[in-house]
């Protein structure tokens, strides 16, 4: 094969997760069950960048990711760019924001919080303080850092 660089097959309508840290792919997906949709998605892992480093890549046709569920991402993607695609051409593209906000998410990692026994969604409000996030409960009012978050998915 004379060309080094393999390629993978546009999608027609969804949405492309770009610029994710390697290795934080997989987690993504399992962590918002995105593989609980009957459409094909396509992952890269590690994938060289243009600068010399990795990325990891997801593509996931037929569903188009709202602002306020790309933000969400940011929490375990913060310089992910979101693609959404129709006609197999780019027709809006954002980098993600921290919100304010997140629910239906995330568990909280209290296990005396009410939201483990209640049939209600977890609520976790975002608070930064120099350069350092923190989730705290709605229920509980325990604050957390994001990466007790990764550990557990």
């Amino acid at each position: 094969m004379s060309n080094n660089k393999m390629q993978v097959q546009a999608i027609e309508k969804g949405t492309v997760i770009d610029h994710i840290a390697p290795g934080m792919g997989i987690r993504i997906l399992k962590f918002f069950d995105l593989t609980d949709k009957p459409d094909c998605i396509t992952v890269g892992l590690n994938l060289p960048t243009a600068d010399g480093y990795q990325k990891d890549i997801i593509k996931i046709e037929n569903t188009i990711f709202s602002r306020e569920q790309a933000n969400q991402l940011s929490l375990f993607a913060e310089s992910a760019t979101i693609n959404i695609i129709n006609n197999f051409q780019v027709v809006e593209k954002y980098t993600v924001n921290l919100p304010d906000a997140v629910a239906a998410v995330l568990s909280c990692p209290n296990s005396n919080c009410i939201s483990h026994d209640e049939p209600v969604d977890s609520r976790f409000y975002v608070k930064t303080r120099q350069d350092s996030i923190k989730l705290s409960c709605h229920y509980c009012e325990k604050a957390f850092q994001p990466r007790i978050f990764k550990e557990l998915s």
